[in-house]
């Protein structure tokens, strides 16, 4: 299979008010973002809420996904857990669906040492036949990924790339440099990803490509052709999205979009909110603005 790059979506979970996945809902957004031109498909990150969903929720999303994509675009399989018996159980069963690539996430309740830390990914990886993207987000994560483990991690044979959610660009090259072409590097929505393109990533993992696939499409060939003063400038009209999701919670926001778009993906799972009257309309102003 060809490496992972460009634009995947990191997708909702729809969810009714008794908790049953829409997969009706899912599976037509999963077709829509495919013939908008995105480059892969996401479930179960951030933006997918994993913390609120149960096992068989999960599975629900992971397995509408990969029947949606019907191979056309690579499915890349949140894996979430504090347990790492309990992560890989859930590797193993993505992969045998049919998810074409793993994405890694820790969660922590008690704080991890280094060791720890690498341990866990190293069994993800152990586990299946699919490339793994570890991903890092220290603003939510109690345990974060140094560039010490990073680069260790780098070595094993599946470990192909990295989702770094922090924001800083400088670390990001300094992955770059140091792991060379064993570790692929792709932004989130707290990053500029034309910056990220232009110091060497391969793409993005974001929930706000959800509601904007084209035009995120648009401004990765633009990134890649090195058009960059017509990359920039669509960079500087998509980023009051990011500052808007940036404010409220931002499977909310992503689902506010969706819904404004005709999507009936129900509200965050609870105890999150959905946003108020005045903040979707924030939402509506600026997905006029960007087109």
């Amino acid at each position: 299979m060809a490496r992972f790059h460009g634009v995947f979506p990191y997708l909702v979970s729809p969810a009714d008010p008794d908790g049953r996945m829409r997969t009706d809902v899912l599976g037509r957004l999963c077709d829509d973002l495919i013939k908008a031109g995105v480059h892969g498909l996401t479930p179960l990150g951030s933006t997918g809420e994993f913390a609120y969903l149960n096992g068989e929720q999960r599975r629900a999303v992971v397995q509408t996904t990969i029947e949606a994509a019907q191979g056309r675009v690579p499915v890349v399989a949140g894996v979430a857990s504090t347990s790492t018996v309990d992560a890989v159980a859930q590797a193993k069963s993505y992969q045998k669906l049919g998810a074409d690539g793993i994405l890694a996430i820790l969660e922590a309740y008690f704080p991890l040492k280094d060791a720890q830390i690498e341990s866990y990914f190293r069994a993800i990886a152990d586990a299946v036949d699919v490339p793994v993207v570890i991903y890092t987000n220290p603003q939510f994560q109690r345990s974060d990924l140094t560039l010490d483990v990073v680069a260790r991690l780098a070595e094993h044979p599946r470990i192909n790339y990295i989702k770094d959610a922090s924001t800083n660009t400088g670390r990001l090259l300094s992955m770059i440099n140091r792991c060379g072409d064993k570790l692929s590097v792709f932004a989130a929505s707290a990053h500029i990803p034309a910056a990220v393109m232009l110091i060497g990533g391969v793409g993005w993992m974001a929930g706000p490509a959800c509601v904007v696939p084209q035009q995120s499409v648009r401004l990765y060939d633009l990134c890649k052709a090195q058009r960059w003063d017509e990359a920039m400038a669509l960079q500087r009209r998509l980023w009051g999205l990011n500052e808007a999701f940036a404010r409220y919670n931002l499977a909310a926001c992503i689902k506010a979009g969706l819904a404004i778009q005709g999507y009936d993906v129900g509200d965050p799972v609870a105890p999150q909110a959905a946003l108020t009257a005045d903040e979707r309309k924030v939402i509506e102003k600026v997905l006029a603005d960007v087109g």
